[in-house]
């Protein structure tokens, strides 16, 4: 009998534990919430001249809205997640004339991310195997 009641404790432990940790592990609980400030593009660390009017942000809001900031212009659009499989569309852009290419290079690769990684400390956007951006959460 007293084996059943450990058993059970156990058992009532695991379970409460593993409900709590699912939420904290979730792709899209961990992405909400915060303001993404990206840290490097195409693998390669980033270029501040590139965007003078300041460092491309992402914000992945309720609903499957997406907001950010490309380093010249902001928009507003939206995101799909299934699972760690990606889909961002950046939607509707200020047009404001942006100096150099770091504008464009960023919304290309933003075009091409399928996958994410993230932790509470890094947001990684591949296109499966390649690492598109990396972004630290502000």
């Amino acid at each position: 009998m007293k084996n059943l009641r450990i058993l059970s404790i156990v058992f009532l432990i695991l379970l409460y534990g593993g409900c709590d940790s699912g939420k904290r592990l979730s792709p899209i609980g961990l992405v909400k919430g915060n303001t993404w400030v990206l840290s490097s593009l195409l693998g390669q660390g980033l270029n501040l001249r590139d965007f003078p009017e300041g460092v491309p942000t992402l914000n992945f809001l309720e609903g499957g809205r997406l907001a950010g900031f490309t380093g010249c212009n902001n928009f507003s659009g939206s995101f799909s997640l299934e699972g760690t499989l990606l889909s961002l569309d950046p939607g509707a852009m200020t047009k404001k004339a942006c100096p150099g290419n770091g504008e464009q290079e960023f919304l290309a690769a933003l075009g091409r991310v399928s996958n994410l990684q993230v932790s509470k400390d890094k947001l990684t956007l591949t296109d499966g195997t390649t690492e598109l951006m990396a972004f630290l959460p502000r």
